[in-house]
């Protein structure tokens, strides 16, 4: 019944913005952290942007602080990260995820590839 599925991935050049959407269900959004990460080819999967239950936000990536924005709509049981003056760097699969107690992310969406190129 739980359930993450990304959207708004694509194709942007260097400077473009993008929006990404996590469509929830099965959880109340607004109970749980939840957060994007993302995974560049040959990389690690990193953290990029969480926000808590109670509205927190934490930063994991500093690469990122200035130029991309999480948020949650809470009744329509979406999470968005806002990409704003897009590197080539930033390019990789972002995935959203559901924490969980004591464990960190645990519940994970398929991705959605975010390619920045001129």
């Amino acid at each position: 019944q739980l359930q993450l599925v990304e959207s708004g991935g694509g194709l942007v050049q260097p400077g473009g913005s993008l929006r990404l959407s996590c469509a929830a269900s099965g959880f109340a959004l607004d109970h749980y952290a939840i957060g994007w990460f993302r995974q560049a080819p040959g990389k690690e999967r990193e953290g990029v942007l969480c926000i808590s239950s109670s509205g927190g936000i934490r930063n994991y990536a500093d690469s990122v602080k200035g130029r991309f924005t999480i948020s949650r709509d809470n009744a329509k049981k979406n999470l968005y990260l806002q990409m704003d003056s897009l590197k080539s760097e930033d390019t990789a699969v972002y995935y959203c995820a559901k924490f969980l107690y004591g464990r960190g992310p645990s519940y994970w969406g398929k991705g959605t590839l975010v390619t920045v190129s001129p």
